[in-house]
């Protein structure tokens, strides 16, 4: 049984061309055999034109394809895979493995954490540290929810009572998240027409003169104290003061007497 070879270019004594420059028959110096060469033009006149038509089909799908959940991908090419590395000659990578000759990462078991740079100042610790809410300094976070008198004739008449309730009923505010729980400071920024009774924790000074002058009346509702170590010693220490003494058995107290 002889093993069928390759020529790098022996010619075809058929009319078809498979390739470009040259092709190979199954045996060299032999011609293809007739059933052979209808074969090869039946695939070939099957395989050109489904190829290009799946190449037209892919090309408008993806033209023409909205971007979904169902359909979001990374560019072709995009994430490689990693590749293993080996521990030794026989895994084929070679003596090394790739991990050099020398070095921390040339031993086993090595590996430095992110951000390290050998010992010296890292990246991270040489920027300057941000100022505000970025930085996470309390300086800069809102105590209130701020609302300038000018903008309460939009939605207010006249003997309306504002609050923090009726402004978020009315959709001048759209709370959510940490602003859901702080309390409501009114400003001075505009005039007031109007007679109303605003209930908020907090006004500026401006802003409760014209609240006066209109007719209106401005009431400051009390808020919960911030707790503190100190504030909470006070409340105990007038907890206990208050707390009714004990009346203690004449029993008791004679035995406490024989005792001294």
């Amino acid at each position: 049984m002889s093993m069928a070879l390759q020529a790098p270019c022996a010619p075809l004594k058929s009319s078809l061309r498979v390739g470009r420059s040259c092709s190979s028959s199954f045996s060299i110096g032999r011609p293809l055999l007739p059933s052979t060469r209808a074969s090869l033009k039946r695939k070939a006149a099957y395989v050109a034109p489904v190829a290009a038509a799946a190449a037209s089909t892919t090309a408008v799908t993806e033209s023409n394809e909205r971007f979904r959940l169902n359909n979001l991908s990374p560019q072709k090419g995009a994430r490689r895979q990693e590749k293993r590395k080996g521990r030794g000659y026989g895994a084929g990578q070679g003596g090394t493995c790739g991990f050099g000759m020398r070095g921390q990462k040339a031993r086993s078991g090595s590996g430095v954490r992110h951000g390290f740079e050998g010992g010296q100042t890292p990246l991270h610790r040489r920027l300057p540290k941000l100022r505000g809410i970025a930085g996470g300094m309390s300086a800069g976070v809102p105590k209130y929810i701020t609302v300038n008198l000018s903008t309460l004739g939009a939605k207010f008449s006249d003997g309306d009572e504002v609050s923090l309730e009726s402004l978020t009923q009315r959709r001048m505010l759209n709370l959510s998240g940490r602003e859901a729980k702080l309390p409501l400071k009114v400003l001075g920024d505009g005039n007031l027409r109007l007679k109303l009774t605003i209930k908020a924790a907090k006004f500026s000074s401006s802003a409760k003169e014209k609240i006066q002058a209109a007719g209106g009346e401005a009431v400051e509702v009390p808020q919960k104290p911030t707790w503190t170590r100190a504030l909470h010693k006070r409340k105990v220490a007038a907890a206990a003061a208050a707390a009714p003494k004990k009346a203690v058995p004449a029993a008791s107290a004679k035995k406490k007497t024989a005792k001294k």
